[in-house]
């Protein structure tokens, strides 16, 4: 057991986490602390109105012509490749990813395909994607009698 705690000494915040994510679960709080998985590039944020899915994706150092977005159904992927600017240097630390990336996002309705529309300014990638008619939501008149 004391080997253990030497070896790896991070283990109780690894657990305290795990602890704080369960926690907010159960309180329907947000979708943990580490809602993105480790390394996963670009983040995404997705959110809906009643007419469409609107997703925000960080992609600095990308330049719009690397980037591939499709739809099908009711999922968005999006693709793309990061270049390493800096060539041969020695790095002392490396925390931006480079190289290629995919992300698949599955949305909860079918959407319309034909009327996607993206946007990329300052190294975010605006996407508006509009709800079939069937997916929006129906107003039903109650009449009294």
């Amino acid at each position: 057991m004391l080997w253990m705690n030497r070896r790896f000494p991070f283990g109780d915040i690894e657990r305290t986490l795990d602890e704080m994510n369960r926690v907010f679960d159960i309180f329907e709080g947000p979708s943990g602390l580490r809602s993105m998985p480790r390394g996963t590039f670009p983040a995404v944020n997705v959110y809906e109105t009643d007419e469409a899915y609107l997703l925000r994706a960080d992609v600095p150092g990308v330049d719009p012509k690397d980037l591939d977005l499709s739809v099908a159904e009711n999922t968005v992927t999006l693709a793309g490749k990061r270049n390493d600017v800096e060539d041969n240097v020695r790095y002392y630390r490396r925390e931006r990813p480079v190289g290629s990336f995919t992300r698949t996002l599955t949305l909860a309705e079918r959407i319309d395909a034909d009327k996607v529309k993206a946007d990329y300014k300052n190294g975010v990638l605006s996407v508006s994607v509009p709800k079939t008619q069937a997916a929006k939501p129906k107003s039903i008149a109650i009449k009294a009698k």
